[in-house]
């Protein structure tokens, strides 16, 4: 019998889909290495490797066989995925074209290491959109970004998505998400066409400007609006939510309750950044640790850098990794949910160990440090490989199930 690799149920799926690999056709108790591997759209080449031994059919189901070594050891059904590395340091696997697949290699060698006989072969196919869901540049007024709206009729509840200070349009998480039934905005707002890395200050207005242009399609239920963000973009969902009528729910990725970075005009009003300290920053070999650059929230002199979250009647989701080494945002988020909930608003937190910043959806491997575009800094980013992944799983269903749950209730009030 010849031997096979099989990818189940499918070796065509969604990127956040689970999988299960398995082999066939090894002699019993064979020993064997499994490769896994891919290239993103520079030609980068990411791998991860496993040694495994069959069971005494010929068989190996990676559901419930133990690694031995490689890139990573024991039960993991998705660790071939969730260990992939970039043969150049420093590299971040990110999806560039929704509109492609990552292909991922599977591969089979006789005994332990990548060195022995080729036995089998499978490729995967990992989509960033399912079937039917329509991607739409939009370039309205001042709007930079890409909507995504599902398969159907609708009307589907709708998310504003945002990235952080790396700028560009992103848009592999709101294609993600629209294939699992969010009318979902994936908007710019640094370093893309004409808007600048680093503004003098940033509008309130624009991002308003975005929940309108959702609230207005056919297909979205206009009362049922959220946000989303991470790192930067979720200091800026957080204004939104507070600021902007008819944000129903708001989740903060690795976000802060300060305003950072740039001076944020919103109603008359002039919110400043929180101030830092570079004499902070510090050096750990090639790379640059921010951890401990920001001001205390505690400090006096950070109280009129605080978004005012606590007067908005938005739901609120906060998800932080306790390795974050960008900035510490378990403590800054056990700040912000202090204030909500001395206020009565209804707010949710869960902060990960071994997690870093960079909490991206599954199966996108961690990415430890890496080179930031506008910054032109290695950045550490923290996390730990199996506790990362693990995080990212446990995330992305919470911010689902809690978008789900909290734009259904047509009713919303602003305590402004």
């Amino acid at each position: 019998m010849a031997v096979k690799i099989v990818v189940l149920p499918s070796p065509i799926c969604l990127h956040d889909d689970p999988v299960q690999v398995k082999v066939e056709g090894l002699a019993a108790l064979q020993a064997v290495t499994l490769r896994a591997s891919l290239e993103d759209e520079t030609a980068e080449l990411f791998q991860s490797f496993a040694y495994y031994r069959a069971d005494r059919s010929g068989e190996l189901d990676l559901t419930d066989a133990a690694s031995l070594g490689g890139s990573y050891s024991g039960v993991e059904p998705m660790g071939l995925l969730w260990s992939l590395e970039a043969k150049t340091p420093f590299k971040r696997l990110a999806k560039r074209n929704v509109l492609t697949p990552f292909h991922v290699t599977y591969e089979v060698y006789d005994g332990h290491g990548v060195g022995g006989r080729l036995l089998g072969r499978c490729v995967s196919e990992r989509r960033f959109l399912a079937e039917g869901v329509q991607r739409i540049p939009v370039r309205e007024g001042r709007l930079k970004a890409t909507l995504f709206l599902p398969a159907g009729a609708g009307p589907f509840p709708g998310l504003i998505d945002l990235y952080g200070s790396g700028g560009g349009l992103v848009e592999y998480r709101a294609s993600l998400l629209a294939s699992r039934g969010f009318a979902t905005l994936a908007l710019a707002y640094l370093a893309f066409e004409d808007f600048p890395a680093f503004p003098e200050f940033l509008e309130l207005d624009y991002f308003g400007e975005a929940v309108e242009f959702l609230q207005k399609q056919q297909q979205v239920k206009a009362s049922a609006i959220g946000v989303l963000g991470i790192s930067k973009g979720a200091n800026m969902g957080l204004a939104l939510a507070t600021f902007w009528p008819g944000i129903k729910a708001a989740v903060s990725i690795s976000g802060i309750g300060f305003n950072t970075f740039f001076p944020l005009q919103v109603k008359g009003l002039t919110i400043p950044a929180l101030p830092y300290n570079l004499e902070k920053m510090k050096a750990v070999g090639d790379v640059v640790d921010l951890s401990e650059f920001l001001d205390d929230p505690s400090d006096p002199a950070a109280l009129e850098c605080r978004i005012p979250v606590e007067k908005s009647s938005s739901k609120f989701l906060f998800l932080s990794g306790q390795d974050d080494r960008n900035w510490q945002s378990e403590h800054y988020c056990r700040e912000v949910v202090q204030r909500l909930q001395q206020n009565g608003r209804h707010v949710e937190f869960y902060s990960y160990p071994g997690a870093g910043h960079l909490l991206e959806p599954p199966y996108l491997p961690l990415c430890y440090a890496s080179i930031h575009k506008l910054f032109g800094l290695t950045m550490l980013w923290g996390g730990k490989w199996r506790e990362h992944a693990k995080a990212q799983e446990d995330a992305w269903q919470r911010l689902q199930t809690f978008f789900r749950q909290h734009l259904q209730d047509s009713s919303i009030k602003s305590y402004l």
